[in-house]
């Protein structure tokens, strides 16, 4: 497998950084990693991305804003969503003509919502399609509320991280994913979209049913698969999930 570290900018003149996995057809997967999460996702795209590769479809794994090795930037939803549309405009100038979008937790829904007329298909695994409301208060530390309440933001370390030790969210970031228009935002979705859950915690079982709904309004075609026991990471899946998504890519694009 052929790695090369590609550089394009968004329409806000920021670098952002991704791996591009090439293969010699014109087709291609953009993969969007979760909430602060970088190109890798922990290796989880690496392992996707070879799966594609040997079924003769390119991958291209990118750093939102903020994150990884891209320029610096305040996370938002809108921001995530302008970086992916940039990625979309570097592969078409790259020649690729059949384009698919993949995204793990928070990157399927900004794939959904940077859906253009020139993607054939959106899959996701633990994707976000609808509204959720999160109990901040006991996610966040009280030095991150204290942070939010006086700068309107919130730093996340994360020491494992090679590239970037800490991202920082915008507010609203935060009010963002209960302001979510289900129907809106998939009625302007016009391909299948295939949606990878698991029942092994909370989160997952409420995105389920929410994509469950989502599929009133989603194109014929659309799925859902559940894993069953597999938690929001899908740690111990992540060969299945390989498979799944090589299989989906190979017949839609």
């Amino acid at each position: 497998m052929t790695l090369k570290r590609i550089t394009f900018q968004n329409s806000r003149g920021l670098t952002i950084v991704g791996h591009l996995y090439p293969e010699s057809s014109e087709k291609i997967v953009i993969m969007s990693p979760g909430s602060c999460s970088d190109k890798s996702s922990q290796g989880r795209f690496d392992v996707y991305a070879r799966s594609l590769n040997e079924n003769g479809i390119s991958a291209l794994a990118i750093d939102f804003s903020g994150c990884g090795e891209s320029d610096n930037d305040l996370l938002t939803i809108e921001k995530e969503v302008d970086d992916l549309q940039s990625a979309i405009t570097f592969v078409r100038s790259q020649g690729y003509t059949k384009i698919g979008l993949y995204g793990n937790s928070l990157g399927g829904l900004i794939s959904l919502i940077a859906f253009s007329p020139e993607i054939q298909t959106i899959a996701m695994t633990g994707g976000l399609t609808g509204p959720m409301k999160f109990d901040w208060d006991k996610l966040l530390t009280a030095n991150q509320k204290q942070e939010l309440q006086e700068h309107g933001r919130v730093t996340v370390r994360d020491s494992h991280n090679m590239h970037r030790k800490e991202v920082i969210l915008d507010k609203t970031f935060f009010q963002d994913f209960e302001r979510i228009n289900q129907e809106e935002i998939l009625r302007r979705v016009r391909c299948p979209v295939f949606m990878i859950h698991g029942d092994g915690d909370e989160e997952e079982r409420a995105s389920h049913q929410l994509s469950q709904l989502a599929l009133t309004y989603l194109p014929q075609g659309s799925e859902i698969k559940l894993l069953i026991g597999a938690g929001h990471g899908f740690w111990g899946y992540i060969d299945e999930v390989a498979d799944l998504l090589t299989k989906w890519f190979l017949e839609k694009l």
